[in-house]
């Protein structure tokens, strides 16, 4: 890993989107997300992913001056169209306008069908937080486990974001419904590693810590086993039935990960009793650790530990990938 400024890694982003004929605001949004995952530990959604989001776009998978669309209205709640259009855009807009409502009415929630991926699901958790709204969002994708008891993938490995908001730094859980994602077994695989505990199968239905095996087989293993199998399922059926877009089959069945289906909510209350929560934190963060030196943290503090060190130190980036990158500006 080398370290490179902040403003190097999204003005090289913004390079590249802009040959690709994305709008000049619209390149900047989208450059910005992908640095400032990068700049927050989340390598996978960063630079990492920026090589797989240029050829979906190549491919005219991911349209980039698609706007977003508003297809119906019930009361605090809206569904939208994303036109296949870029899934970081689509969601920025989509929690935007999930907070608008909750600042109307308490309360906002906004699907959205035929977008694309989102990259790093956190980043409209810490949109909402920063608004001063609780934010929940999720997503549906292509599928990447299989159903309890089975051995096919039929599971997306779909995304849950809660964030609450916080003056000392925000609350921000950010999980995918199997042990690790897709994007951080390619993290440990790029390091030559393996995973710090079994996080699937390998073709002979054997537990294993193996993230390039597992990544080729898709036997990622569910959190929770069976509950994560449930949870995982629940959302996309969640998702489908506000949205009326895809489920993770029909994704599925196009071999590609795009038109997928997502939802953001926001909630807005005045006072989020911020002393109760403190009492939360300080109670959980207090327990005794497992290992010496070791440091309990609560959802999002790694994240804002991982800022503070990439704006002091410039953002990590793996060598390779960043070459790859750079290689893109004509």
């Amino acid at each position: 890993m080398i370290r490179i400024p902040f403003a190097q890694l999204e003005q090289t982003f913004t390079k590249v989107l802009l040959q690709l004929n994305f709008p000049e605001k619209r390149a900047a949004l989208c450059a910005h997300i992908f640095a400032a995952n990068s700049r927050d530990g989340v390598h996978s959604h960063g630079l990492n992913r920026f090589p797989v989001f240029v050829q979906y776009v190549k491919d005219g998978l991911v349209r980039p001056d698609a706007e977003p669309a508003l297809l119906e209205k019930n009361g605090c709640l809206e569904t939208w169209t994303g036109n296949l259009g870029p899934g970081m855009y689509n969601a920025t807009v989509c929690m935007q306008r999930a907070i608008e409502l909750a600042k109307e009415n308490g309360i906002g929630c906004v699907t959205i069908q035929n977008t694309n991926h989102w990259m790093r699901g956190g980043t409209y958790g810490w949109q909402a937080a920063n608004a001063g709204c609780i934010g929940i969002c999720f997503t549906n994708a292509i599928a990447g486990m299989p159903a309890w008891g089975g051995i096919t993938p039929a599971l997306g490995n779909n995304p849950l974001v809660i964030a609450v908001p916080r003056p000392q730094g925000h609350v921000v859980l950010d999980m995918a419904m199997s042990q690790f994602s897709y994007g951080k077994m390619q993290e440990h695989e790029l390091k030559k590693e393996v995973l710090p505990v079994v996080g699937g199968y390998d073709d002979n239905g054997r537990l294993t810590t193996d993230p390039a095996v597992i990544r080729h087989n898709k036997r990622a293993l569910p959190i929770g086993f069976w509950k994560g199998s449930g949870l995982a399922m629940v959302l996309d059926v969640l998702l489908v039935a506000l949205s009326g877009g895809r489920s993770t089959a029909q994704i599925t069945a196009d071999k590609k990960e795009f038109g997928v289906s997502q939802c953001f909510i926001s909630l807005y209350k005045p006072d989020l009793h911020a002393a109760l929560i403190e009492a939360i934190l300080q109670y959980t963060r207090n327990g005794a650790s497992a290992v010496a030196g070791g440091r309990i943290s609560y959802p999002g503090e790694n994240t804002l530990r991982n800022r503070l060190q990439s704006e002091q130190e410039g953002v990590a980036v793996n060598e390779e990938m960043w070459a790859q990158v750079q290689g893109m500006v004509v």
